[in-house]
């Protein structure tokens, strides 16, 4: 089988994180059995370029030059786009009924680098309240763990804090605490109530509607089958891409 018993190397050997594991095993338990109680709804986004369009299309071989085409009363066709364009980015929301109506959030983005960073917190969350009365009640909604789909309610003292900021916030959450506390001292105390305030706002938001989340594990993008949708969304876009504007009517 071209194994052998050998003392190991110092070589990277690339392993699976044992954290991950378990939360794909758990992930896929639960949704199991919310499958068969509430059928879950999937949320995810996407992105769109004005130059979005098919990379290989079918050729007359028999046509050897433009002119050639001209003469024979035939079209050259469209030419391949420059560029790719401004960038149109798309999150939805739905299950296998289909996208909920009226729930899409489009807009223009204005950066070149990963479309995740035209997201931020605020925007999503202000979109994801929107949607939540749209949703069937006790609704399922699965989603991963992109950090605007991650904001902290607020925010947890940490080791990069400052001694006298973290004392205020033991101190605002009624926690006791003594001047004596040296700053590894304190954060056990926080570490012990932080449970109480360390959750995410789009979940008080589910929550305050009657609906609940469900995380991917990371790195799992392919679980969510929302995906498989923007695959044939941005083929038919890039099948019916004449004119590469955003705004064409």
């Amino acid at each position: 089988m071209g194994f052998k018993f050998e003392k190991r190397k110092r070589k990277a050997v690339l392993l699976e994180r044992q954290d991950i594991i378990l939360w794909r095993r758990n992930y896929f338990r639960k949704i199991r059995n919310l499958r068969q109680e509430n059928a879950p709804i999937y949320l995810d986004e996407t992105w769109v370029n004005d130059g979005h369009s098919e990379t290989r299309v079918g050729q007359d071989t028999t046509i050897k030059s433009s002119y050639e085409a001209s003469s024979s009363n035939l079209t050259v066709g469209l030419n391949a786009p420059k560029g790719k364009g401004r960038r149109l980015i798309i999150t939805h929301i739905g299950s296998k009924e289909g996208f909920v109506p009226d729930a899409a959030d489009i807009f223009i983005g204005k950066k070149s680098g990963d479309y995740h960073e035209e997201m931020d917190g605020n925007h999503f969350e202000t979109w994801f309240e929107t949607i939540m009365p749209k949703l069937k009640p006790q609704s399922i909604i699965v989603m991963d763990n992109a950090p605007y789909h991650s904001v902290k309610k607020e925010k947890i003292p940490t080791s990069s804090w400052e001694k006298s900021a973290i004392q205020e916030w033991l101190s605002q959450k009624k926690v006791a605490w003594n001047q004596d506390l040296i700053k590894i001292e304190l954060l056990q105390k926080v570490n012990e109530a932080k449970h109480l305030y360390d959750g995410y706002k789009e979940e008080e938001i589910a929550k305050k509607f009657g609906h609940k989340i469900l995380r991917l594990p990371p790195y799992h993008c392919e679980l969510n089958p929302i995906e498989m949708i923007w695959s044939q969304v941005k083929g038919y876009v890039a099948r019916g891409n004449k004119t590469f504007k955003l705004n064409a009517k």
